[in-house]
């Protein structure tokens, strides 16, 4: 009966594809991977050091386009959900295209697009041609496409792409990255980068205590009047940018404080966007208006309906898991909503009842499970938790962890040791350094906060007391003066 829209269908998918390039097979992930080499060198997150919001934002996107690009080559999939990114791209010559956001100051621009695309090699080709990047080179990874002219692909980038460097010194021409280079290796001790940035971190301090005392103020009064747990951010906003996000969730509960107060005992997020997270706490899109923030707190009392349902469904599944606790870990794990994190676990559950595979009850009480979807096999995480695939072969899972369970709770006991050193390290240096405040960003491993703090407390560093002083992978001064260094600093002579 459907045969009429054939003939659409296939319009239609010529439309959608770059003239001049014809499918004569599918491409390989290594393929599309390298295909893909001048776009990540455009928006990888390590150029973005001295832009904390928009390195973030692009190591958040890079992560669901990994999750979208494993998808497109799992065997037997039939659709993917339309997914939105996100990019800040190094600035080009070019003029954006339509409905990009021109370039800004800083060098680099924003760029938008979702992907909806079936196949590897016309995602690969989207991509590209969102970010104004050249897909001539697409076709040397398919010697059966047809080498006709690209009309999608008039634009070059700004500067040569980067490939091995044998290409350079086979062809004479520069480098893009040699300057970037040499910038970092006049910059790669702590001990010069603090007398280099120092001062200027101080000023950016100084300025910014008036707005932090502020917000401080701003966030009590809130949490008092809202009775909530916490209020967070999941970006590292200026304090700037939070007082205003407060300001706006003031004005919202004057009112209609008894609908905001339905978010009592609750942790706040101010985040991308408004919903509940996997474990419960009240997400609010800073992009949304009012009235989508006034829609999800009355929404609230469904949402705590399903939390109590997922709770349910944890603990059936610990059930049939010999005891194993199921954990959902913010700081290592997508950032889920409710709804999309309770059908993982439904998923996951109605396979395990139709598989009935035996485990002796309570037998790995003490052990923990991460859920999945971006993941084919089973794996043991260092902090000692099992990251288990949502479509897992159950029998293959249960040798898989019968076999590591010993592992597992001895990577345990090591991270609970680490934890106790981590919290002792960061109090002695806080103290040692007189410094205002020592954190560290998310993506730093305990392990790694531990090294960093103890090669810190070995030689006094004046340069940093009174300051806010962040353990991240970069260095950077954020606008409020917090001071950025990387966990693994160098110290001594600068490398040659």
């Amino acid at each position: 009966m459907f045969r009429h829209l054939r003939p659409l269908r296939r319009f239609c998918l010529e439309q959608i594809r770059p003239h001049g390039f014809h499918y004569s097979r599918a491409l390989s992930g290594a393929e599309a991977v390298h295909a893909l080499r001048p776009f990540y060198f455009a928006v990888h997150p390590d150029f973005f050091g001295q832009h904390p919001k928009e390195r973030e934002v692009n190591e958040n996107s890079l992560k669901r386009l990994s999750v979208y690009l494993e998808n497109l080559q799992k065997p037997g999939f039939k659709s993917l959900k339309p997914t939105q990114l996100i990019f800040y791209v190094r600035e080009t010559d070019q003029d954006p295209s339509d409905g990009q956001e021109s370039c800004s100051s800083s060098g680099f621009r924003a760029i938008r697009f979702t992907l909806h695309t079936r196949d590897l090699l016309s995602t690969v080709l989207y991509i590209l041609n969102s970010c104004s990047l050249s897909v001539e080179h697409v076709q040397s990874l398919n010697t059966n496409v047809h080498s006709q002219p690209l009309r999608e692909a008039k634009r070059t980038p700004d500067r040569p792409i980067k490939w091995d460097k044998s290409y350079y010194s086979f062809t004479g021409f520069k480098d893009p990255d040699g300057d970037l280079e040499q910038a970092w290796r006049k910059e790669t001790t702590l001990t010069s980068w603090l007398h280099n940035n120092g001062k200027m971190a101080v000023k950016k301090l100084k300025n910014s205590l008036p707005l932090r005392k502020e917000l401080d103020r701003l966030k009590e009064e809130l949490s008092n009047l809202l009775q909530l747990s916490d209020i967070r951010w999941q970006r590292s906003w200026g304090v700037a940018h939070r007082c205003s996000q407060l300001h706006s969730l003031g004005r919202l509960a004057q009112q209609d404080l008894g609908t905001l107060q339905k978010a009592k005992g609750c942790t706040l997020i101010f985040t991308d966007r408004s919903g509940v997270s996997a474990v419960g706490h009240v997400m609010l899109g800073t992009m949304d208006v009012h009235h989508h923030w006034t829609k999800l707190f009355e929404r609230l009392p469904s949402y705590f309906d399903l939390r109590r349902k997922l709770v349910l469904l944890e603990n059936q599944i610990s059930g049939l898991l010999g005891g194993i606790q199921v954990v959902y870990i913010e700081e290592l794990q997508p950032l889920l909503t409710l709804e999309e994190y309770y059908s993982l676990l439904d998923v996951f559950y109605n396979r395990l009842l139709k598989s009935r595979v035996p485990f002796h009850p309570q037998s790995l009480r003490g052990l923990q499970m991460t859920l999945n979807s971006d993941r084919y096999a089973p794996s043991l995480h260092e902090l000692g938790h099992f990251n288990i695939p949502t479509l897992c072969d159950p029998e293959n899972l249960q040798w898989f962890i019968l076999t590591r369970a010993q592992q597992a709770r001895e990577n345990l006991k090591r991270k609970e040791q680490l934890e106790v050193a981590e919290g002792e390290l960061i109090r002695a240096s806080a103290s040692q350094f007189a410094l205002e405040k020592l954190y560290k960003e998310p993506s730093v491993s305990t392990r790694q906060m531990v090294a960093c703090c103890e090669r810190l407390a070995l030689r006094p560093r004046p340069a940093l007391r009174g300051m806010h002083l962040c353990v991240s992978h970069f260095y950077s001064v954020l606008q409020d003066g917090d001071l950025y260094i990387p966990w693994d600093w160098k110290d001594g002579d600068a490398l040659k």
